[in-house]
């Protein structure tokens, strides 16, 4: 989560924070522990130091909350802290980590809820949407400005979520089956109520008055019932992103934080000079979020300036140019710049499937295949904490 800020006009100071949501996994099965041991979630909230851990719906995750960060440099440093409490605490009591939005073969029937007066609600008002709610996300905060510029960049924002969730994609399989989509989640997510993109806001009043009409015809009990791809904190003085998928290398998952922070900068100074964009219609931003998930970064995004289709590379190209000043001065032009690598060689859920057909081709059987699967994840899950030679 991402702290408290000053507000003042011409501050573009940029506070941040990160959320990841990580399964537990069998070491032998691979396949998800559904009643994992409790002394997992203990160890991480005894040893998490400034983090924080939470159990998340399904007792088979856990969620890490990292603590507010002043730069995109110290949010590398805080997940390199929780990704390695929670891998050190997992395989210490039996399990392994998976850094990613899907299991490839596991059963949601299996799962088991984590006992919680909240999610027992939950569970009696959405019956089987919540109850498939096999899914994970990276959520990040940027804390900035005043509360009605905070408004005004989040909807700004709205337009590059296709990019934003493309390049984190890493759920192509569910409950044994390739999707056909390189991030299925936002599948499963929509089957909620108040979820995708929120309509364009232009002020705090507004947001407050639109949560306020909710509360009064007893929809939601407050703010954090609105799951939207991108929210004002229900807690916290920021602009929660809430799109992507969990990257399952650190790398990517800075790429997204870097690309996050700068386009919040860049649009706080044009906010702040009067000058931000007109907003495309939000069914046309819908329409790009759509092209995201089912191709990730293999996707064509309508061209709001020039019509027709682009390919995403020409956006992005064009978009980390755009960035190149606001990247500098918050220092994270090279993982601003590790938005192309990812175009060039692949998502975590590229990797997945290209895996996955390899090993078919090679002679596997479908459930050998996607055990491959499930130790690539791993695999590199792990990896991500360990020193760079």
């Amino acid at each position: 989560m991402a702290g408290q800020h000053g507000g003042d006009v011409d501050d573009l100071t940029i506070k941040l924070g990160i959320e990841e949501e990580f399964f537990l996994v069998d070491p032998e099965s691979r396949d998800l522990l559904a009643d994992p041991d409790l002394r997992i979630f203990e160890h991480c909230e005894t040893n998490g130091g400034p983090h924080k851990f939470v159990r998340e719906f399904l007792r088979t995750q856990i969620e890490s909350n990292s603590h507010v960060c002043e730069s995109v440099a110290q949010v590398r440093t805080a997940l390199l802290e929780t990704r390695s409490t929670v891998i050190r605490a997992a395989e210490t009591y039996g399990a392994a980590v998976m850094a990613a939005s899907t299991h490839p073969f596991a059963d949601w029937r299996e799962q088991a809820p984590t006992p919680r007066e909240r999610y027992e609600r939950f569970t009696v008002t959405y019956q089987d949407s919540v109850r498939r709610f096999l899914i994970g996300g990276m959520h990040v905060h940027a804390g900035f400005g005043d509360p009605d510029s905070r408004i005004r960049v989040m909807t700004a924002i709205r337009r590059y979520l296709p990019i934003l969730h493309a390049l984190s994609a890493t759920s192509p399989f569910v409950e044994g089956r390739e999707t056909g989509y390189k991030s299925y989640r936002l599948n499963l997510l929509g089957n909620l109520p108040r979820t995708s993109l929120p309509g364009p806001l232009r002020s705090r009043a507004e947001f407050d008055r639109l949560v306020a009409d909710y509360q009064r015809l007893d929809f939601i009990t407050d703010a954090s019932e609105l799951w939207w791809d991108i929210r004002p904190s229900g807690k916290f003085p920021t602009i929660e992103m809430r799109i992507c998928d969990v990257c399952t290398r650190i790398d990517d998952a800075m790429c997204i934080v870097a690309l996050y922070a700068s386009l919040v900068r860049y649009l706080l100074r044009q906010d702040q000079a009067g000058q931000l964009a007109p907003e495309p219609p939000t069914e046309i931003i819908a329409e790009n979020r759509w092209l995201a998930q089912r191709y990730g970064v293999l996707a064509f995004f309508g061209d709001v300036r020039g019509g027709g289709r682009k390919d995403i590379i020409d956006f992005t190209e064009e978009l980390v140019d755009t960035l190149a000043d606001d990247a500098r001065a918050l220092g994270c032009e090279p993982e601003l710049r590790h938005a192309l690598t990812i175009i060039a060689e692949g998502t975590g859920a590229d990797r997945q499937v290209d895996l996955y057909r390899l090993r078919r081709l090679e002679g596997d059987s479908h459930d050998e295949a996607l055990l491959q699967v499930v130790d690539l994840v791993l695999a590199e899950t792990r990896a991500s904490i360990e020193p760079t030679a």
